[in-house]
């Protein structure tokens, strides 16, 4: 793994790229401390993860993968929250999607907050046709993201699909060549980390993911609850005084 910061945005690089970036256990153990390093710094707003060379993430090494199958049974782990930690870090996460992206490495791209993909990029589930199930809670995720018809399919099938394809899924946001991927999340997530404050996208992730589970009304109920406590916040006062004042805003760190 590699780890920089430009500004307010931080960058997490799957850097294995003679192995297609294919993940391992350290690895996964690796990205995880990454992504909660980057949301425990004040400094960093936003972070893109991506990967070097020619693919995003593969999934699993394959060598791991033969291990587990000749092995003694393997014991459940907590190595779940190392591949979620994007959908559970305060601080937004682009997925920057250079190449392949296929099982563990799409789990992690859909557990982004937004997502660019090159052009050309191919994208499966995987699971299905190496004899495995929906890993990492994708099953709920990927639902999430293209609905329930688009999800069984994709699952059931681990079929192959493009960027092009994924953004017609909803499954992406937006597609750029190859050459301007890296750049175009840089500056989207640039722009996250200079507009908008660092405690709203926070309160808004955790929107996402509880708020996502009730009842309209009692969504509502707790919107309202966040929403009286936000107007007390320094967030909303300096909001105000630079939209008023035509400047950037300088809002406080979350963290």
């Amino acid at each position: 793994m590699r780890y920089g910061t430009d500004g307010a945005v931080a960058t997490c690089t799957f850097d294995k790229p003679d192995r297609s970036n294919a993940m391992d256990v350290p690895m996964q153990a690796r990205y995880g401390a990454l992504l909660r390093q980057a949301d425990a710094d004040p400094d960093v707003r936003a972070v893109v993860v991506t990967g070097a060379g020619r693919a995003f993430c593969p999934g699993a090494d394959l060598g791991l993968l033969d291990t587990i199958a000749a092995g003694p049974p393997v014991e459940g782990g907590e190595n779940f929250r190392d591949v979620l930690a994007a959908a559970s870090a305060g601080v937004p996460v682009v997925a920057a999607i250079n190449g392949g992206c296929a099982g563990l490495g799409f789990v992690i791209a859909c557990s982004a907050d937004v997502r660019f993909a090159a052009a050309g990029a191919k994208f499966t589930t995987a699971f299905a046709r190496r004899g495995l199930i929906a890993e990492y809670g994708i099953a709920k995720l990927l639902p999430e993201l293209v609905g329930q018809g688009r999800a069984r399919d994709l699952l059931l099938s681990g079929r192959t699909f493009t960027a092009e394809q994924a953004l017609d899924y909803g499954l992406v946001q937006e597609v750029v060549p190859a050459g301007e991927l890296q750049l175009r999340a840089h500056a989207y997530a640039t722009e996250l980390a200079t507009h908008s404050a660092p405690r709203s996208m926070a309160v808004m992730k955790e929107q996402f993911a509880r708020e996502a589970l009730l009842p309209l009304a009692e969504a509502a109920r707790s919107a309202t609850e966040l929403m009286l406590e936000s107007f007390g916040r320094p967030e909303l006062a300096e909001g105000l005084a630079s939209w008023n004042e035509r400047r950037p805003p300088r809002f406080p760190p979350h963290r």
